[in-house]
């Protein structure tokens, strides 16, 4: 792959500078050092990061097509960007790259409420999508912890999640067509607007979950959901992570459809409590939270609670309406925020495994802080496997800093051996590249290579992320 990095014997930044306003206004190049240097990382720990050549803020389709076209001219390497609240550094800056940001393109250009889909471009925020659709009776279900800020085509990039797959799933179910600026410069329509269609290879799942490795997506057609009825909640304790995995597999066992099953261990809810003074029970070992979008939604949490008190639960509070219900959905999404309170930095893992697997994860990763001396909290999306061990250190010290990247890289070893997957919704990015290639295996490897090089044969999309 032929990718000038910015660092070689040519300087390219008059050129390129020159080239790109072109196609664009001057207001959408920024190239002062202290503001691009400001765009160069997300949100991921102990991922490097190089120093962008520009960042480019486009409004439309044409002028994404303008800097792929200008990249390719003078092989430049592109790197996609949303809302960077990505934790894998996916969108982390190569040096002497452009940085492709498509937070200026956020309209939602079509809401059809009889196709039940959304048309909208990549710089939409999902909780902005997410109340505009349910302004028309509708329902767009992918809603990350970060959804208040992060973009959907960050959240296509990463294939993200949230906290209603159990009942849901993810990001890559409600993706049903895109428009993708290739990296020549060319304009692909994937998918279809229909509720059904199976002409061809499926060139939009693979895009979705690639990290702007293959193409800057500039639209999506979206679908959407009858919207549910409010859900009700409950919050069960557990004296042990065990105990609350047995009720987990108990209610997924018994066919209850939850539209949340999330789990919070010790360290995690006395962290809530410390940072939004949610009063919750800190004497739990673990809290389990289950919530019903059902129109028989008391009868539901019942039957939860029976399975919860079954499998250990020393105590189990049904919210008594709407509001209370949304106050323990407050506490969960803020837990990766309170973690992240109680030390200078964190690392925030995502490993995936089956549910009858759970118990051994959560079981192993209280081991592996034991043994490397650290403070581990753990929240889950425990109706589907997706644990998001967080690890707090103190950059400043090297030692515990060693000791958090060890005790990292032995979590993701534990996923894997119970079976499971490196990354759940976070992503590859930087951080997982070597992970990445154990998962797969050479064949597996080999072919994703051969893949990306179909679709960006000068490697100038996203280098270095994935592989």
């Amino acid at each position: 792959m032929d990718v000038k990095d910015g660092a070689g014997e040519e300087d390219l930044s008059p050129r390129l500078y020159a080239s790109l306003l072109e196609g664009l206004p001057a207001e959408a190049l920024l190239t002062d050092p202290e503001v691009t240097a400001s765009y160069a990382t997300d949100m991921a720990a102990f991922c490097a990061a190089g120093t962008p050549a520009v960042v480019v803020l486009p409004r439309t389709v044409e002028q994404v097509q303008h800097v792929m076209r200008t990249a390719t001219a003078l092989r430049v390497p592109v790197v996609p960007q949303g809302a960077r609240t990505g934790l894998s550094g996916a969108a982390n800056a190569s040096d002497g790259c452009i940085l492709l940001s498509l937070v200026k393109m956020d309209r939602i250009l079509e809401v059809n409420t009889v196709d039940r889909t959304a048309v909208v471009e990549p710089g939409v925020v999902n909780a902005v999508l997410s109340r505009a659709v349910a302004e028309r009776g509708l329902f767009y279900p992918p809603d990350p912890s970060s959804w208040e800020q992060c973009t959907i085509g960050g959240n296509i990039g990463t294939a993200s999640g949230g906290l209603c797959c159990v009942k849901y799933g993810v990001t890559a179910e409600y993706v049903l067509g895109l428009d993708v600026v290739l990296a020549d410069g060319r304009l692909l329509r994937t998918g279809r607007r229909t509720a059904k269609g199976v002409a061809g290879y499926d060139l939009t799942r693979l895009f979705v979950g690639s990290e702007g490795s293959l193409g800057v997506v500039v639209q999506a057609v979206l679908a959407l959901r009858p919207a549910p009825p409010r859900q009700l909640a409950l919050a069960a304790e557990f004296p042990s992570a065990g105990a609350a995995c047995a009720a987990v597999c108990a209610v997924m066992e018994a066919g209850l459809t939850p539209s949340l099953l999330e789990l919070m261990d010790r360290t995690t809810v006395r962290a809530v409590n410390a940072l939004g003074r949610m009063g919750l029970p800190e004497t739990t070992e673990a809290l389990l939270l289950a919530a019903f979008d059902t129109p028989h939604a008391p009868g539901d949490l019942a039957a939860v609670e029976e399975l919860c008190r079954a499998a250990g639960a020393t105590a189990v509070v049904p919210a008594e309406d709407e509001a209370e219900s949304e106050l323990l959905l407050q506490a969960r999404r803020m837990s990766l925020t309170a973690l992240d309170a109680l030390r200078p930095a964190t690392m925030i893992d995502d490993v995936c495994v089956p549910r009858s697997r759970l118990a051994e994860m959560l079981d192993g990763t209280a081991a592996i802080a034991r043994a490397y001396d650290l403070l581990i909290g753990v929240c889950a999306h425990a109706g589907d496997g997706n644990t998001h061990p967080v690890v707090c250190f103190d950059p400043a010290d090297e030692d515990e800093t060693r000791r958090a990247r060890e005790s990292f890289d032995e979590i993701m070893a534990l996923g894997l051996a119970l079976g499971g997957t490196i990354t759940g919704e976070h992503g590859v990015g930087v951080l997982k590249k070597e992970w990445l290639a154990r998962e797969l295996g050479p064949v597996g490897m080999e072919m994703q290579r051969a893949v990306k090089q179909a679709f960006d044969p000068l490697g100038l999309l996203n280098p270095g992320k994935l592989f």
